[in-house]
């Protein structure tokens, strides 16, 4: 069955997507001439003509159409072609007819087979089933996937180039990503600190840093001048004294005073015997002045070299490079400093006290650290340079350890999503292989049926009924005869001349809506006749009297029973007509309480707003009387000013011709200027006689400000004749049952 119709940019509809949708087995369309009723016909005939609609059938099984409308007519009563015969089941080959049964029901539980396959394949709209669970498993992975890139994005820069505004495009990258990518798993910090250089657009080379030299000044620290106790002779006579008071670095500072006073001695004042002052000499010697002199050496060499290295390092920390720890690099030289302080005021005690024993503090720590910072700082200028100059490699090889980083974010996501894919796509290949497989069974027994039903069909069952439904209702001036090619029908007049170009218009309306009816039993060729199909009725009663009209309604419902009761082919019915009288018989179910719907069936109104079709669902049969419909178009805000005339004119008609006894032909003498006119424009068309309420529509199109002044006239006819509380209780209904709700 049909699910669904769309509609745009279609003859009068617009560009506005009307929606028929949640059909069932009978689709009732209401609505006047013009208003686009036999558009939608001709859309389920044939949509490969719209290409801006849509029919969507019931779990993608399309069934045959049989469309009876205008297009229907002129085809197959052409005065210039044959009339095509309707082949039809015989019933002499009882053996040939059952296998035809047995066929169809084997296609028909083929086809149920087939629909219950695809519903759990695809779901009953086409959306759900497997195929819906694994477009949401798409739809839930691709979201979680996405969260990693908003997470990341602004961290990692350019890693996800190509990729970074679209879902779907980051997604197929991960699942690429997971099947291929093999590369070192790094941290987010390691991934972040590479972004900053593969990815900027400004790289430029850096200089290598010069790392101090410091073995010279790390020797001196060996010095074994240091730790020797520098004194004099100690075979001179005075030398025992000296030994024994351990001042000879205090009479070493003394001597030069001595030498100074004239050889009295400093401290007492007395002349000392030239014996003393030889004994003096004697003990500081020449290995005296020599060591001496060289832990003298030794102050001005590591002094020099302790300022070569601060300034060295000082260089470093003015001109800072972006890959030196330069925090670290201070706090290193601050140690370095203090260090340099000490050993220095030692090394000049030493100078000053040359007996004493010293120990500088080791640089050999603060400096191996700080060569450490130097070196890295040189590894990653080294990297850096590298890059630049393979920074086309460089970015390709960071990717993949961006995309690999991202792949172990996701990696219990990924399994969870790897293993309900493949359990849906298994599931979905083995419903697609089943549903192909009784697809071709299907076909092949269809190639079956169409043999048999070949065997034992006739064009003659039809062209009896016709002629016998012709002749109950007094079609007498004419009957169907058969054709030179007993495949064709000719319409025949009593005395056997050719009828088909003379016919009146109801005559030849009915004669094809009676071939129409055999042909919903049949087919025009001699097979296809048991096909299931979906059938359009677009109003059948033009030019017809009522008793005809009757004997079509009749007709109608009775394929209704067949559909109901499963009988036959015809799976869904589509009706539409403008007339309300053959609305009403065609709807007429005895178990209907009042206007409400059963399951089984949809009701619309298609009508036009300003030039546009419109299709509007209605939650109860839309017509109860012609006369309350009238009155609707009058509530409805959204009434057509090109028909608002004649309906105003038709409820004058209708109410008070019943109620008679109304001189309305006078009443325009009561208004005056153009309420005159108009209301004997209203009034005067009340005596034609020549229309009734829905037939063929008179269309004077009014603007909005003549509509104003009409319904203004149309309420006064009510007041001047004393009927003012019909006028309010029908203007102001808003009874659920009403034709049409009010806008």
């Amino acid at each position: 069955m049909i699910s669904k119709i769309d509609i745009c940019s279609a003859a009068t509809f617009g560009n506005t997507p009307q929606a028929i949708d949640n059909l069932r087995q009978f689709n009732y369309l209401f609505g006047a001439n013009g208003s686009g009723k036999t558009t939608i016909s001709n859309i389920i005939a044939d949509q490969s003509h719209f290409p801006h609609c849509s029919v969507t059938w019931e779990n993608g099984l399309s069934l045959e159409t049989r469309v009876y409308n205008r297009d229907f007519v002129d085809r197959n009563f052409n005065p210039q072609s044959k009339l095509k015969g309707v082949f039809t089941l015989g019933e002499q080959e009882a053996d040939t007819l059952q296998k035809i049964n047995t066929t169809k029901k084997d296609i028909d539980d083929l086809i149920d087979s087939i629909k219950q396959l695809t519903k759990t394949l695809k779901g009953e709209d086409g959306n759900d089933g497997k195929v819906g669970e694994l477009t949401q498993l798409e739809t839930k992975y691709k979201e979680k996937f996405w969260i990693q890139k908003q997470k990341y994005d602004s961290k990692l820069l350019g890693g996800f180039e190509g990729v970074r505004n679209s879902k779907d495009a980051f997604k197929a990258r991960v699942l690429a990503e997971y099947s291929t990518n093999a590369e070192a798993l790094l941290s987010i910090s390691e991934l972040e600190q590479k972004s900053k250089k593969v990815f900027t657009s400004t790289l430029t080379p850096a200089q290598n840093i010069t790392v101090p030299k410091t073995d010279s000044i790390l020797t001196h620290e060996q010095n074994p001048i240091l730790k020797k106790r520098v004194i004099g002779k100690d075979d001179v006579d005075i030398a025992a004294m000296i030994s024994k008071l351990g001042n000879s670095d205090w009479i070493r500072q003394g001597l030069s005073y001595y030498e100074a006073n004239g050889g009295m001695c400093p401290f007492c004042q007395q002349k000392t015997e030239e014996s003393f002052s030889k004994s003096l000499s004697e003990y500081f010697d020449e290995s005296f002045e020599r060591d001496n002199n060289a832990i003298k050496s030794l102050l001005t060499d590591y002094s020099t070299d302790a300022s070569r290295l601060q300034q060295q390092i000082q260089g470093l920390i003015n001109t800072p490079s972006e890959f030196l720890d330069l925090e670290k690099l201070k706090g290193e030289r601050l140690i370095l400093d203090s260090l340099l302080i000490v050993n220095i005021q030692r090394i000049e005690q030493k100078k000053k006290e040359p007996s004493q024993v010293i120990e500088l503090d080791s640089l050999k720590n603060v400096l191996a650290v700080i060569n450490e910072l130097l070196t890295m700082a040189n590894k990653q200028i080294d990297e850096h340079n590298t890059i630049i100059r393979n920074i086309s490699t460089e970015r390709k090889i960071l990717t993949r350890q961006i995309w690999r980083f991202i792949l172990e974010e996701l990696k219990q996501d990924l399994e969870d999503y790897s293993s309900q894919k493949m359990k849906l796509e298994k599931a979905i290949t083995a419903l697609t292989a089943q549903i192909t497989k009784k697809e071709a069974e299907k076909a092949r027994r269809f190639r079956e049926l169409l043999e048999l039903e070949k065997q034992t069909t006739s064009i003659q069952p039809t062209l009896d009924g016709i002629n016998a439904l012709l002749s109950s209702f007094g079609f007498t001036s004419f009957s169907l005869a058969n054709g030179d090619d007993d495949k064709t029908y000719k319409l025949i007049r009593a005395n056997g001349t050719d009828a088909q170009g003379t016919l009146s218009e109801g005559e030849k309306n009915f004669v094809t809506f009676l071939y129409f009816y055999h042909l919903l039993k049949g087919s025009q060729t001699e097979s296809g006749i048991t096909a299931d199909r979906v059938v359009v009725i677009d109003d059948p009663v033009s030019s017809l009297d009522s008793d005809v009209l009757f004997i079509v309604s009749s007709l109608i419902r009775e394929l209704f029973e067949d559909v109901r009761n499963n009988r036959g082919t015809i799976k869904q019915v589509f009706v539409l007509t403008h007339n309300i009288y053959f609305h009403k018989e065609v709807t007429y179910n005895s178990k209907r309480n009042g206007n409400s719907l059963f399951k089984e069936e949809t009701f619309w109104l298609v009508k036009k707003i300003g030039n546009e079709s419109v299709v509007e669902r209605q939650q109860t049969n839309p017509i109860k009387t012609s006369y309350e419909l009238l009155w609707a178009e009058v509530r409805n805000k959204n009434r057509s000013n090109v028909t608002i005339q004649n309906t105003l004119r038709r409820i004058l008609e209708n109410y008070f011709k019943l109620l008679g006894g109304i001189p309305l032909e006078d009443l325009y003498t009561k208004f005056d200027g153009q309420d005159k006119i108009i209301c004997k424009a209203l009034c005067s068309w009340v005596h034609d006689g020549s229309h009734s309420a829905f037939d063929d529509h008179y269309y004077t199109p009014l603007d909005a400000t003549s509509v104003d002044k009409y319904l203004y006239v149309f309420k006064r006819i009510f007041e001047n004749c004393n009927h003012i509380a019909h006028y309010n209780m029908m203007i102001g209904t808003t009874s659920k049952q009403d034709a049409i709700e009010e806008a």
